[in-house]
This record gives structure tokens, C-alpha cells and sequence, in this order.
């Protein structure tokens, strides 16, 4: 069977699904505190509006979670400000807003994003990553592309 071969697209698909694993996982509990008392019980009348429903997402499963952590590594090749730009955008962050964090335009900014993508894609598929960045920019805008 042939190994997979990685592109920009399909580490923007995982970066999105990590993202998404990370917004179901539980929330942190502090622990240590608790109480003894029993709960208090409210009736219908005194329960409304006392705290809003929430509805709590659907656990990911265990592979989903070992796919998350792995990308979360993959981060680390990068530059914190284009690891910053690239996780935002997998969390569904618009483009303008983040295009207001980092202090871009909003073609400069899909240019990096892109970039960053095809980085983590050549360092995936075992491939040298140019050091120019017209080289890099060239191989961004092909690959994705493709």
C-alpha cells in the first residue's frame, strides 16, 4: 500500500479536526474543593434562569485525541507567529480578526498561513524545506494549488 503522500490541504483538514477535538475535550476541574452539605434542591419556580443550559459537546474518542496531540507537535516546526496564525485559523477564527492580532493584511497573512502549511507538509513527507523565502513562496503557492 502506498504511503500517504501529505499535502497543504490535508494538514489544514487535520489542524481543523485537532481543533475541534480541543473544544470537546471536558473542562478543567479544580481540584480539592468540595462540599459536604447536601444539594440544595430548587423548585421549577425558583430554578429558572438561575443558570443557563448548556449543553455539553460529544467526547472525542481516544484516536481522535492521539490525532490532536500529534498535530499539536507539528506546531513546533514552526515560528511562534506563524503557529499562532495557523492554530486561530483551524479554530475558526475569521480573517479579519486574526488579520487585526497579527498585525497583517489580509493577503500577507493567507500568504503565511499557506506558507506554514506546506512547511509542515514538506517536513512531513520527509522533504527539505527551502530557506529562501521567494523558493518557499513559489512551492506555497503550488502546492496548494495542487
Amino acid at each position: 500500500m502506498a504511503e500517504q503522500r501529505w499535502t497543504a490541504s490535508l494538514v489544514e483538514e487535520r489542524l481543523a479536526e485537532a481543533a475541534d477535538v480541543l473544544r470537546r475535550l471536558p473542562e478543567e476541574r479544580v481540584q480539592g474543593y468540595f462540599s459536604t452539605w447536601p444539594a440544595y434542591l430548587r423548585d421549577v419556580r425558583e430554578a429558572y434562569g438561575w443558570q443557563p443550559a448548556r449543553m455539553r459537546p460529544i467526547p472525542p474518542s481516544p484516536a481522535s485525541i492521539d490525532r490532536m496531540d500529534e498535530v499539536l507537535r507539528w506546531l513546533h516546526w514552526l515560528d511562534p507567529d506563524d503557529a499562532k496564525l495557523v492554530w486561530e485559523r483551524a479554530s475558526g477564527t475569521r480573517w479579519k480578526a486574526i488579520c487585526w492580532r497579527v498585525g497583517l493584511g489580509r493577503t500577507a497573512a493567507w500568504e503565511r498561513w499557506v506558507m506554514a502549511l506546506c512547511v509542515i507538509a514538506l517536513r512531513l513527507n520527509g522533504e527539505r524545506v527551502p530557506k529562501q523565502p521567494p523558493r518557499l513562496r513559489h512551492l506555497a503557492l503550488s502546492m496548494r494549488r495542487a
